[in-house]
């Protein structure tokens, strides 16, 4: 199973998600092909009802530690209540590696 796979499984099934996407954006880095070390994940959870945002970016990073420790080098979150999600539906894109 792919890293991208992975992700997405292990967020599913611990947050239930009303919307989730995994977004692999490794290619807009200076990485080898097919590699899979930049993801941007848009996670819209009741999970996150009355948490912070730093609660729920830990939440992430506590479901996602092995993956950070072996090979994902940046992770951008993006997490939302319904409510939230509903009223924004909007992510910032990515800017291309300056690198």
């Amino acid at each position: 199973m792919s890293v991208e796979q992975n992700i997405y499984e292990k967020l599913n099934a611990a947050l239930f998600p009303a919307h989730l996407e995994v977004i692999n954006e490794s290619d807009n880095h200076h990485v080898p092909p097919n590699s899979e070390s930049h993801f941007k994940v848009i996670v819209v959870s009741e999970q996150f009802e009355g948490k912070r945002l730093i609660a729920r970016h830990r939440s992430v990073n506590e479901l996602l530690s092995h993956e950070l420790q072996n090979g994902v080098h940046a992770l951008s979150m993006h997490t939302f209540t319904p409510g939230e999600w509903q009223a924004e539906m909007d992510v910032p894109v990515s800017p291309k590696c300056r690198g």
